[in-house]
This record gives C-alpha cells, sequence and structure tokens, in this order.
C-alpha cells in the first residue's frame, strides 16, 4: 500500500508545492483546510498530474475536532505516514509586542499550539509501532528570531518549535521524525502573498517584495523532502543560512554532582 501524506493547512502555495512533490514519489495525499471550493479544485489539479488525493475541510483552529479528522483521514486511506502542518494564510496579522494583548494570543494558541500538538498526539501511536513516519511543521521566523513590531504568531510558534524540538529528540531510535521548517521568506502563490501584492501599485522585484525575500513554495517543499529523507535536521530554514546551530545534547543530570 503506498504511503500517505497528510497536508494540513493545504492552501495554494506551499501546501500545493508540497503536495505535488510528495505526489509525485508516489504518495496519496490527504489534503486539510477550511475551504472546501479550493481543496477539490486542488485535487482535480492533482488527479491530472497522475496523483491522488482527497479533501477534508476542517476549521484548523478548533483542536477538539482533530480526532474525527484523523479518523476520516485514516477511513479513506488506510493509513497517515507523513504529517505537513502549514496552517498560516493571508489574516494572521502581526502586533507589536507592546501593544500585544491575551486576547490576541488566545485566538493564534489553537491553530499554531494547540491542533498541532493534538495532531501529533493522534499519528504518533500508528507511526512509532510501524517504526516510520514523520512530522513536519512550518514555522515563521519570528518563532527562531523575535522581531521589533512582529509579534503575536511569534511567540506562539514559538511554543510550538520548543514542543518540536523535544518531540524529536524523544522519538531518536523509534523511526519516526520530526522537523520543523522555518521561513523567513513570503511564500509566493501563497494566499498572504495575494493579498500583499495585490496592495501594491508596483510588481514585485525578483527575490524581493518591500524589503522582505521571497521565495517560491516548490523550494520549500524541496526542503521539506529532503528533510523527510535524511532526517539529520531538527529545524531548517529558509534561507538556509539563518538555519539555528544545532545545540548540544543536554540531560538535567548530565550537570550534577557528588
Amino acid at each position: 500500500m503506498s504511503k500517505v501524506i497528510a497536508v494540513f493547512g493545504a492552501g495554494i502555495g506551499l501546501g500545493a508545492s508540497v503536495a505535488r512533490r510528495f505526489g509525485r514519489e508516489g504518495f496519496r495525499v490527504a489534503l486539510v483546510a477550511r475551504r472546501k471550493d479550493r481543496l477539490d479544485a486542488l485535487v482535480a489539479q492533482l488527479a491530472d498530474e497522475g496523483i491522488e488525493a482527497a479533501a477534508f475541510p476542517a476549521d484548523l483552529s478548533d483542536p477538539a475536532g482533530v480526532p474525527a479528522l484523523i479518523d476520516a483521514i485514516r477511513g479513506h486511506f488506510g493509513r497517515i505516514d507523513v504529517v505537513e502542518y502549514s496552517p498560516i494564510n493571508g489574516d494572521t496579522t502581526f502586533t507589536p509586542a507592546a501593544r500585544l494583548d491575551a486576547a490576541t494570543l488566545q485566538r493564534l494558541v489553537p491553530l499554531l499550539l494547540l491542533t498541532p500538538v493534538e495532531v501529533a498526539r493522534a499519528v504518533l501511536p500508528e507511526m512509532t509501532e510501524r517504526g516510520d513516519g514523520a512530522f513536519l511543521m512550518t514555522t515563521g521566523y519570528s518563532a527562531a528570531q523575535p522581531v521589533p513590531h512582529l509579534s503575536g504568531p511569534g511567540p506562539v510558534m514559538a511554543a510550538a518549535r520548543n514542543w518540536l524540538y523535544s518531540l524529536n529528540a524523544e522519538l531518536a531510535g523509534t523511526g519516526v521524525y520530526a522537523g520543523t521548517l522555518t521561513v523567513a521568506a513570503l511564500v509566493l502563490h501563497s494566499e498572504a502573498a495575494e493579498q500583499a501584492i495585490a496592495s501594491q501599485d508596483a510588481p514585485v522585484p525578483d527575490g524581493d517584495f518591500a524589503g522582505v525575500p521571497t521565495v517560491h513554495p516548490d523550494q520549500l517543499a524541496e526542503h521539506y523532502w529532503d528533510m523527510y529523507t535524511k532526517r539529520d535536521h531538527v529545524e531548517l530554514a529558509h534561507p538556509v543560512e539563518l538555519t539555528p546551530a544545532p545545540a548540544s545534547t543536554w540531560s538535567p543530570l548530565a550537570d550534577t554532582h557528588a
């Protein structure tokens, strides 16, 4: 039976590129996002390219719905081998840290922290029993490097990144991999990029938008394929030179004294 990747936040940018990249390797694809019309259109496009896919409309800001969603994907495909979680869309906005409030964080926490944790809880038993699998998560650069005036999603994604690092270490030796791709660029062809570009009268310069680097989602999907196959980084950044240096292994017992 061919493997299955579940793409959570399957939009027109990164999600579509990840679906195609893994689909070319023989993966069947579960597409998860809010908008059924866009999911159905992507299913049809993938079918034309010889990739089997199915749509699973869901609100990922509701972590309580995760068990039923995972059951629906398994019911259709029979298994889940890889999860890719990247639900950021054009509705996500930044807030200066000095103006950040609890209500803003409460709105962000379910989508960016609670739901990925629940998805991992739902799929890890199957993966560890099989001795193979992967949980891939996308974060913005502000999760790894705080940026003035660009708070809000960053602190919440930083918590998810912290959890992902711990998960990666705990899964060592099980055959299951957890990794995060940190993106310090505007992802072209995404909903967020479409909205940003539409707000400008001038064309987007090659490789740059309002001082922010741009990246084609196919390039990020290639990073994910490399992470999945090589499994030698808990984190990879784009641009790659921003990838944080790996932390040394530490144990709470390593620094005790008699």
